[in-house]
């Protein structure tokens, strides 16, 4: 892309975020947008075919960095279960590292994903998280029972319960643009509530 297109793509993209914060992807418009990035509606289609892809363009990114992050943590514990590590290490990585990972450098792209995606294929993106991440949390405990380990005996509604919460809780201070120093310090009180029970019910206290 040469220099001059590369510059007005940037200043596309920054319209496109600014927008789409303020209003939601389905209030947004393309004349909006335009007059943000100062050109035409015509020229903003030179960068996107149509409003979905720019909202795609925004949070595809973040969207593909969550899942790979849930990918390697889950083929990591199983590594470490088979591989008799202690139970610390086992647990020693959780969804709070996730957020300061891959969230927190991206907290625009999440608060689009999280509160201004309604209309868009990811409105339900975290609802569809939390449910895959539950069958994988359940197929974690019976794997650690198939292993010794005392897991807990729990079933899927009270798994949801307990899962939403956690996620609910971790994503809180970005959702609400907590600064950094209030940020860090909510989700270190969050990982010291909610990991010892995650602990008990893995059976790794």
């Amino acid at each position: 892309m040469p220099r001059d297109k590369t510059l007005s793509h940037i200043r596309v993209n920054k319209a496109i975020k600014e927008e789409f914060l303020e209003k939601g992807f389905e209030a947004a418009s393309i004349r909006s947008i335009g007059a943000r990035a100062g050109m035409t509606s015509a020229g903003l289609y030179r960068h996107y075919p149509d409003k979905e892809a720019m909202f795609d363009a925004m949070v595809e990114p973040l969207v593909e960095e969550i899942r790979a992050w849930t990918k390697r943590h889950t083929k990591s514990r199983k590594s470490l279960v088979d591989a008799q590590a202690k139970n610390s290490d086992i647990f020693s990585e959780s969804f709070v590292d996730m957020v300061r990972e891959v969230i927190l450098p991206r907290r625009d792209e999440f608060r689009l994903l999280m509160t201004c995606s309604a209309g868009t294929k990811y409105e339900n993106f975290i609802h569809e998280y939390a449910h895959a991440n539950q069958k994988e949390f359940l197929d974690a405990i019976r794997y650690l029972r198939k292993k010794g380990y005392p897991a807990s005996d729990i079933d899927e509604e009270e798994l949801h319960m307990l899962f939403s919460a956690y996620l609910t809780a971790c994503f809180e201070p970005v959702i609400h643009e907590c600064d950094d120093a209030k940020t860090e310090k909510y989700l270190s009180t969050i990982q010291d509530f909610f990991m010892p029970g995650w602990l008990k019910i893995m059976g790794l206290d």
